[in-house]
């Protein structure tokens, strides 16, 4: 990579391997162009890239791509590599078993190919699970919405996407949830709220008026989500 770019920014945990890094560049013509972070990547403020590429410890690999994805300014592609079901919950398509949150996030903000698979021979020692190379593209710019709010329903659809929107909305846990922000919601905008108002009512008569009521969120897709 140093040979190839301008300049490599790495970030790395492990003490040893800073150390085993800039012992192989030191006094060679490569070494200015090397600038190395130290500490856990996702605590660390990131700086202007053009293009990242990683190996990942795989416990961080979601909210590593959301850290990659919510950064400004933006980046060209990440190059990215995975454990091989994660990876192909990222590409999962409406209708796929793999297809959840996390897919629904990701393409919502990215394009997202997967670009080849990795043997676990091609590790030593070789683990217990094979990987994926993908490549995510940024959105740019990204759809008009208030991404915490997105998550909060896709968060309610995917716990049982399964079962029908309907059902989905009906646990009391959502019910109470949904009250309290959109008592919070009226008093913000000056909305006036009927004594006799039940937020399960308010749900149903959504659900019914956008056609979602039957819809499960394993078939729904990003158009049916921001519906």
């Amino acid at each position: 990579m140093l040979e190839k770019v301008k300049k490599v920014i790495a970030c790395e945990l492990d003490t040893r391997l800073v150390g085993e890094l800039q012992k192989r560049v030191q006094g060679t013509c490569l070494a200015n162009k090397l600038e190395i972070k130290v500490g856990d990547v996702l605590k660390t403020d990131l700086p202007f890239f053009d293009t990242c590429v990683a190996n990942l410890p795989y416990q961080i690999s979601s909210p590593f791509v959301f850290k990659l994805l919510l950064h400004r300014p933006f980046f060209r592609c990440a190059i990215l590599m995975f454990q091989r079901e994660f990876a192909l919950r990222l590409v999962a398509k409406p209708g796929n078993k793999l297809y959840c949150r996390l897919s629904i996030n990701t393409q919502l903000l990215a394009r997202v190919d997967h670009l080849m698979k990795v043997g676990r021979n091609n590790f030593k020692p070789p683990p217990k699970v094979e990987s994926s190379v993908v490549r995510i593209e940024p959105k740019n710019p990204p759809p008009p919405i208030n991404f915490q709010e997105w998550d909060g329903l896709v968060r309610i659809a995917f716990v049982r996407k399964n079962k029908t929107l309907s059902a989905a909305f009906k646990s009391s846990a959502v019910q109470q949830l949904l009250d309290q922000n959109y008592r919070i919601h009226c008093s913000i905008h000056n909305i006036e709220i009927p004594e006799d108002f039940k937020i399960a009512e308010k749900i149903q008569m959504v659900l019914k008026n956008t056609g979602f009521s039957e819809k499960r969120a394993r078939s729904m897709d990003i158009d049916d989500f921001i519906r």
